[in-house]
């Protein structure tokens, strides 16, 4: 008889990944991991102890391949830039994954690694204590927000063409913009926002360093 397969780590991810980008994460579960392994259920807690542990090895492998080096030659906010287009890159290629990066976000060794190459840029460009930890934020949120709405009701879906179709009358604005923002597609949106928060973020150092080291700090 034949000894039983030994899975890795990554096995065990790759198998979970697949199951989340077949049905959803509602889809995820130990008895599915386990059917797409050809494992018995309880044979897969040998691997792992639950689904928590599951999803943190999803997240893991997603983001593993995300390079964290800053590109040395460039100023922080291109920096910046490049960092969260890698992880966008990575993330949006699953985007069921997303809410899984958010609440092991302090677990999962990838986007501690990521954050800390954040971390790094920002300190370098001046940035400390408060203004330091919401500029992550900030970068996480836009990250994050405009994966799930290029997912769940991108520019270029129905939501906006009803809105285009709306009356003038009634919403001139909504529906003159929503006109043209069919157009947009979703590389072009997130840069474009992305670029906007930079330069909030850029006018928010420079205020900080005209006011002085006690409110850089805050």
């Amino acid at each position: 008889m034949p000894r039983p397969r030994s899975f890795s780590e990554t096995d065990i991810a790759a198998a979970a990944l697949a199951v989340i980008d077949h049905g959803g994460l509602a889809a995820l579960s130990m008895r599915a991991v386990a059917v797409r392994l050809g494992l018995g259920t309880m044979s897969l807690y040998r691997y792992v102890s639950d689904r928590e542990q599951l999803e943190g090895l999803v997240v893991d492998l997603v983001l593993s391949a995300v390079d964290t080096t800053p590109p040395p030659d460039l100023p922080w906010n291109e920096q910046l830039t490049v960092l969260v287009e890698r992880a966008r890159d990575a993330v949006a290629a699953h985007p069921q994954v997303v809410p899984l990066t958010l609440t092991h976000r302090h677990t999962s060794a990838s986007v501690l690694r990521w954050a800390e190459a954040v971390l790094g840029v920002l300190t370098a460009a001046g940035f400390t204590g408060d203004r330091r930890a919401v500029a992550l934020r900030c970068l996480l949120g836009h990250l994050i927000g405009s994966i799930q709405m290029d997912h769940l009701g991108p520019l270029s879906g129905a939501g906006t063409e009803a809105m285009a179709r709306l009356s003038p009358e009634a919403h001139p604005l909504l529906a003159e913009t929503a006109h043209g923002a069919r157009e947009i597609g979703a590389g072009d949106e997130f840069r474009g926002g992305l670029h906007i928060l930079l330069l909030g973020l850029r006018a928010s150092l420079d205020e900080a360093t005209e006011a002085g080291p006690e409110v850089t700090n805050r």
